[in-house]
């Protein structure tokens, strides 16, 4: 399985004991075909008395042999299964992050291929292509609150912060703060 790492990493413990073991799973290995393979592989560690995947609730029980297994053998195996099981998991992974989306977009927007040279096509797809970022776009949301915050706090700003800058002196440290954060996010 292509992702089989990035399903490792979302794989969290909701409770463990001597022999039990109640695992989160992510959405993309409750399918019925991914959930059978997880529970066939479990089966078949030697020590394992019991695996059940929970699709609703998303998750895999397991009952093995604290003499024989430990959690961390266990947790080994499963993570091994997943290299091997059925590639609709990998399928049905989410891209993470807003770029997959953008990308989406792009193709939806711009035509393929290339564009007659001096076109508006020609102008407008460099555009496109810079603003379509999942940084431009984080940008622009970033701008959008710091402007929504200094429309909602104009009056207090101009009626009571300027004339009396030390009363209100943890407003204006705030104000300092948020300004730093947007101009070092943009920097890096």
């Amino acid at each position: 399985m292509a992702n089989a790492r990035q399903l490792a990493e979302r794989i969290v413990v909701r409770e463990r004991g001597s022999g039990y073991l109640c695992l989160a799973l992510p959405g993309e290995l409750c399918t019925a075909a991914v959930a059978a393979g997880i529970e066939a592989g479990m089966a078949g560690l030697s020590g394992v008395r019991r695996a059940h995947v929970d699709a609703a609730g998303q998750s895999l029980t397991l009952g093995f042999d604290a003499a024989q297994l430990s959690t961390a053998s266990v947790a080994r195996h499963l993570f091994s299964l997943l290299e091997r099981l059925p590639e609709e998991a990998a399928a049905a992974a989410p891209a993470l992050g807003l770029q997959p989306a953008l990308d989406r977009l792009k193709t939806i927007l711009i035509p393929p291929g290339e564009a007659p040279p001096g076109s508006l096509r020609a102008r407008v797809q460099p555009v496109l292509e810079s603003a379509l970022t999942e940084k431009a776009m984080t940008n622009f949301f970033n701008d959008i609150v710091a402007f929504y915050l200094i429309k909602t706090h104009w009056d207090l700003i101009t009626k009571r912060w300027l004339q009396n800058p030390l009363a209100y002196s943890n407003a204006w440290l705030t104000v300092f703060y948020l300004v730093f954060l947007l101009v070092r996010y943009r920097k890096t």
